[in-house]
């Protein structure tokens, strides 16, 4: 079975999930000596022991096969203040890496700086699933725990969000 049921339509389908709030990502890599990233707001934990994460990414991305190539990657999550970050590597045929500051995990993996934290994997898996890959990967570094007081970057209805602190 294949396509969103007729009475649900893909529009319908996108809108309803969008109430559903998510943070942002960018999944990076090296290809060719070179950084390789792509924005990912499918992003979550899978299993602690052995520590697993997953992200989803459409079959047609252009970023992620070269990232493939490895088997390793980064996820870096976002902070409040980096939604142009977002934006950049979101976009096609462009320079996704221009004026954005990163330096290497241990194995050479970009990890983009001043983001809320990141994590870097070997992949563990790949599933497919209907018009995107899911990804497993076994994490096998962390960025530093910080006692900063950053918020995540969100995405929420179609828009960029942040947290409120709502305690009294």
């Amino acid at each position: 079975m294949s396509g969103i049921a007729p009475s649900i339509g893909p529009r319908r389908f996108r809108d309803t999930l969008g109430h559903y709030a998510s943070g942002i990502t960018v999944v990076t890599g090296v290809h060719d000596d070179e950084p390789v990233g792509f924005t990912c707001q499918s992003f979550c934990s899978v299993s602690i022991d052995p520590p697993l994460v997953s992200f989803s990414v459409m079959r047609t991305s252009t970023s992620y096969p070269r990232i493939a190539e490895r088997g390793r990657f980064a996820v870096n999550i976002l902070a409040h203040d980096q939604d142009h970050i977002s934006q950049q590597f979101a976009r096609r045929d462009t320079d996704k890496w221009a004026g954005v500051e990163w330096a290497s995990s241990a194995a050479g993996n970009p990890v983009i700086r001043n983001t809320l934290m990141w994590v870097d994997c070997e992949t563990w898996a790949e599933h497919e699933a209907g018009d995107h890959l899911i990804v497993v990967g076994r994490v096998c570094e962390t960025s530093a725990q910080d006692s900063t007081s950053s918020e995540p970057l969100l995405y929420f209805k179609g828009a960029y969000r942040r947290l409120r602190d709502i305690s009294p």
